[in-house]
């Protein structure tokens, strides 16, 4: 018995007579670039009829001489047919397969059917005068069926005359009732939507689907089975490749160079580019029907998955790369905010697709927006302290009190007495980690750290050496002048130490105290190293004492002393000496008050020797 496809083969060369009958297929043929005509229903029954009479002229070329070209040419006359329906309601992703079903279905539906005489179908001039009218006729049916060609009433086709997304829908429930009628025209092929199950491109000899046993043509799910199998096993083959391709992916270490980053891209490129070949085997050499349609929504998931993996992966390398830079350390607020910007930029992105890929195989994007909305406030509200610590985060950004790796009192308050002092870990989004002195980590939330009184000690260009000295009130005056001047030449002298007109130094007698006769000392050190500012700090203290030890005077204590013996007093002999200094600047007038002459000061500028004398980097 002769196959369903040999039968078909025979009914094939009846094409080309048929068309060269058709004055409409020949119209088409010498004006290939004319659109189709959808003004009204008259002209959209009429461009329907030219199409159909156009594919069949074209099936016959195909079934004659399978090759590119003309299975191209089919192809073309096959998308006017789907010009002149409205497939609004078809998702993006289904509309190849779906649009030439449907168009086919029609094709066999109104062969069968007894259509009004054009004259009595409406045409542009009679929507002119309802327009006129203000009435706008929306739709009309072929008599005695429910096929509707209606006008489209908004998107880039508004005002053109289609067959209704509804008889676009019902168009396989139509057939089914129809399939029994007898042809009341000319057809190229009886039962043309078998034969579109059956055909294939030309990489698929017809001759091989002609030769194939009856059970493998069964029509299951609106589409044949040794289709079915083929898509089978080609999406095996598919899912195998790109296994092969991700487990090499995945050997080797993938950080450092940039060819271990691009074998880790291999795998999303991979699904990228075999995602459009696979929808061509399928569309256009396989030529998938009915059910098997759906399988593109799958295609298309899979090929949007890729991209925004490649997405996702090209942002992360490229904020890596920047955050590489010696200049920003990897825990610091501008590492954590190119981490967020390249997040915020591929999450942007990958959105943008999903919603296209979403638009495309019919999922509501714009709903699911609108409820995204509502929801975003919800957990906006809920995440509130989240929030707040992220906004101290851009605080800090802006301002830069501290980076990674400096030394600061972070002080809650102007309390004195709590000055907490440690050296900045990291500053992430939410909260920053500074290790103290007695080496534990402090975690401070960032919209609290924005808020306290941070004083950057790594940021010192020079550190402020400033103190009160208490000397004892058996301090004569002119052993207090003698101190003052020495301690003023003292810190002159000093290599370490900074005095010019802004910043000068300062030792002054500022007043009695309770117990003492207070001295303030004032001077800036030339460091922005503290622990160096300490050594020197030390140094300076020192030579202090000496110089109070040698004014034959000494530091005054906070408290009461009962003597039961004999108290030795002060040093006579230092004291007359140190009176009879101060008397010979007096008699000279090189009396060091209110403070050194500008010679006297050039004269002692660095000379005493700092290191001190004995330390090992003394000269």
């Amino acid at each position: 018995m002769r196959t369903d496809v040999a039968r078909y083969h025979q009914l094939f060369t009846r094409l080309l007579v048929v068309a060269l009958l058709l004055n409409a297929g020949a119209a088409g043929a010498q004006h290939p670039l004319a659109p189709v005509d959808t003004s009204s229903p008259r002209t959209t029954i009429e461009s329907f009829l030219a199409v159909t009479n156009e594919a069949a002229r074209r099936v016959a070329e195909y079934r004659d001489s399978p090759s590119p070209i003309t299975q191209k040419a089919l192809s073309q006359a096959i998308g006017k047919g789907w010009r002149l329906l409205d497939l609004s309601a078809i998702p993006q992703a289904a509309r190849h397969e779906a649009a030439a079903d449907a168009f086919v279905l029609l094709w066999e539906i109104m062969a069968r059917l007894e259509l009004p005489a054009l004259e009595d179908v409406p045409d542009a001039s009679a929507y002119a005068k309802d327009d006129e009218k203000g009435e706008q006729p929306r739709r009309w049916r072929i008599p005695r069926t429910e096929i509707t060609i209606a006008r489209v009433m908004e998107g880039p086709r508004t005002g053109e005359f289609l067959f209704s997304p509804d008889t676009v829908k019902r168009a396989r429930d139509f057939y089914e009732l129809t399939r029994e009628l007898p042809y009341l025209r000319p057809v190229p092929i009886e039962n043309l939507f078998r034969t579109q199950q059956l055909i294939t491109g030309w990489l698929i000899p017809l001759a091989w689907v002609e030769a194939l046993p009856e059970w493998a043509n069964a029509s299951i799910l609106g589409q044949v089975l040794w289709k079915w199998l083929l898509l089978l096993l080609l999406y095996v083959l598919v899912l195998w490749l790109v296994t092969v391709v991700f487990r090499w992916t995945q050997r080797g270490s993938r950080v450092g160079s940039l060819a271990p980053f691009l074998r880790y891209l291999s795998t999303p490129l991979f699904i990228i580019l075999l995602a459009p070949l696979l929808q061509y085997l399928s569309r256009h050499q396989i030529h998938v029907t009915g059910s098997a349609a759906a399988l593109d929504y799958l295609v298309e998931v899979a090929g949007g998955a890729a991209v925004i993996w490649l997405i996702w992966l090209l942002v992360s390398r490229i904020a890596e790369a920047v955050i590489a830079s010696p200049r920003i350390s990897s825990q610091s607020a501008d590492a954590h905010l190119i981490r967020l910007t390249a997040r915020a930029i591929g999450i942007g992105a990958i959105l943008v697709f999903v919603f296209h890929v979403a638009h495309d195989v019919g999922i509501p994007v714009y709903g699911l927006v609108a409820g995204a909305g509502v929801g975003g406030l919800a957990v906006a509200l809920a995440a509130r302290s989240t929030l707040e610590n992220f906004m101290g985060t851009i605080n800090l950004f802006a301002d830069r009190p501290v980076r990674v790796g400096d030394l600061c009192r972070y002080d809650e308050d102007t309390q004195s007495g709590w000055r907490p002092v440690g050296r900045v870990e990291s500053i992430g989004l939410r909260s920053t980690k500074i290790r103290r002195f007695d080496r534990t980590v402090i975690t401070i939330p960032n919209s609290e750290l924005a808020q306290r009184h941070i004083i950057n000690l790594s940021a010192c260009d020079r550190f402020l050496f400033a103190t009160t000295l208490g000397l004892r009130y058996e301090t004569t005056d002119d052993q207090l002048r003698f101190v003052l001047a020495e301690l003023r030449e003292l810190l002159h002298a000093h290599p370490q130490t900074i005095h010019t007109a802004a910043d000068p130094v300062r030792v002054r007698f500022i007043g009695y105290g309770d117990f003492s006769l207070n001295i303030a000392i004032r001077v800036y050190v030339s460091t922005s190293d503290y622990n160096e500012f300490l050594a020197i700090q030390e140094d300076i203290l020192l030579r202090v004492m000496k110089v109070v030890t040698q004014a034959g005077s000494g530091f005054a204590f906070p408290s009461r002393t009962l003597y039961f013996t004999r108290d030795g007093g002060l040093d006579e002999e230092r004291q007359q000496a140190a009176e009879k200094q101060v008397r010979e600047w007096a008699a000279a007038q090189t009396l060091p008050f209110p403070d050194f002459s500008d010679d006297y000061r050039k004269q002692i500028t660095d000379t005493l020797y700092y290191p001190p004398e004995g330390s090992p980097g003394a000269d």
